[in-house]
């Protein structure tokens, strides 16, 4: 029992302890997250500066997924930090590559890595990384001196309406499905943290995607048949692959994630009303089969000042709200956490834009104490800093920050 009288809370497992929060229950402490998705990742070499501060140097780092350049967080790290929630891992981190067999990768400092053996880019001779598709095309694209990639080609950027009934989405394999079965069994069997997987299941930011962020702006206000017929086509496979992925890993998995982007940081990205019309009645049937058919946990990552659409999230089903962006316009804790209580907040602990990178071990735990005091009590909060951490945080700020989070008592 924890040694006080007036918190008088058995200890918990990490699963119990995660499981607790999601039920709206105070646990023992505040649930931790590091790397148990690809929005509370680590970047590979923020994560090589933390093994090496903790002495934790060993094996180097894998470059899990490769869009993002985040690190895959290892036992000794997720048992110093804290950390309760592992995330299923990665088949395929691009078509073609595969996280089964690895090579050596250098990192950004020079220091060793590794990342998938099929991965074989084109770099440029001023050091841009080009991902080319199968047509030839460059895919994704990673400027000189940045650390992540960025998509490059809209496949239907020119596209005619009657285009759209040839575009085919992206598909989850049997080989996929059959990989993540295999991982969600084991880490459910052999493991006490609670298991996260990302599904995706992305219709805002998969029209994006397609059509180019400017086109489909254009096309909202235009075009919106295209539009229309677009995010049915989306949301038909999504809504195919999700059935199927719950009968592979739906006993096992406790929260699953999505994720489309609604917010910038002044508000939403388009009127609500379009919201409300074209996304939110296929995100009522997306999370409605979780509900249906397991007992997980809706999580949905959406960037930004998503204030104005939290009913309707709550709504259409969704259990968490991450990243839980509190610089946002409207997205404060205490109000968050006074008007939707209802919601898991997974996220919103420390600030990536005007703190982590900038201020001092004790300044950082300060912020996270802050925030904490709002979020924690009557359970309903699980902790991660704002999005993935990024390159410009100090390993002994990213320490002070989870060190904090782990201390902390309501």
């Amino acid at each position: 029992m924890v040694g006080s009288s007036c918190y008088n809370i058995a200890i918990m497992n990490a699963r119990e302890r995660v499981l607790t929060a999601l039920s709206h229950r105070e646990p023992d402490r505040v649930p931790i997250d590091l790397g148990g998705s690809l929005v509370t990742g680590i970047n590979a070499l923020t994560y090589h500066r933390l093994k090496r501060y903790l002495g934790l140097d060993g094996e180097p780092v894998r470059i899990a997924d490769i869009i993002l350049n985040l690190g895959e967080v290892e036992e000794p790290v997720r048992q110093r930090l804290g950390v309760d929630v592992v995330g299923l891992p990665l088949l395929y981190p691009l078509p073609g590559v595969r996280n089964t067999h690895w090579k050596a990768w250098p990192l950004f400092d020079g220091s060793p890595a590794l990342i998938s053996a099929d991965f074989e880019p084109e770099i440029t001779p001023r050091g841009d990384v080009l991902v080319r598709a199968a047509d030839g095309s460059v895919a994704h694209w990673m400027p000189a001196g940045t650390h992540h990639f960025l998509p490059k080609a809209a496949p239907l950027a020119g596209a005619a309406p009657a285009d759209v009934e040839r575009f085919a989405p992206a598909r989850l394999s049997e080989e996929e499905l059959d990989f993540l079965h295999r991982a969600a069994r084991r880490l459910h069997a052999e493991t006490d943290y609670a298991i996260f997987g990302w599904f995706g299941g992305s219709l805002v930011e998969g029209a994006q995607f397609a059509r180019g962020w400017t086109n489909f702006m254009v096309d909202l206000r235009r075009n919106r048949a295209f539009v229309t017929a677009l995010v049915q086509k989306l949301a038909e496979a999504a809504l195919a692959d999700l059935a199927r992925y719950l009968d592979a890993i739906g006993p096992y998995v406790h929260v699953i994630g999505f994720g489309d982007d609604l917010g910038i940081q002044q508000g939403l990205q388009f009127h609500p009303s379009l919201y409300r019309e074209l996304f939110k009645p296929y995100h009522r049937q997306l999370y409605g089969l979780v509900h249906a058919r397991s007992a997980a946990r809706v999580f949905l990552h959406s960037c930004g000042s998503v204030v104005e659409l939290i009913p309707d999230l709550i709504e259409v089903g969704v259990d968490v709200l991450n990243p839980v962006q509190t610089s946002a316009v409207g997205m404060e804790p205490e109000r968050l956490k006074a008007a939707f209580g209802a919601l898991t907040f997974w996220g919103g602990g420390s600030c990536p834009q005007h703190v982590l990178p900038w201020r001092t071990p004790a300044e950082v735990q300060a912020d996270v104490h802050a925030r904490l005091a709002v979020f924690a009590p009557g359970g309903g909060y699980v902790f991660a800093p704002i999005h993935d951490i990024q390159p410009d945080v100090p390993p002994e700020n990213v320490v002070a920050m989870y060190d904090a989070a782990r201390a902390f008592r309501t």
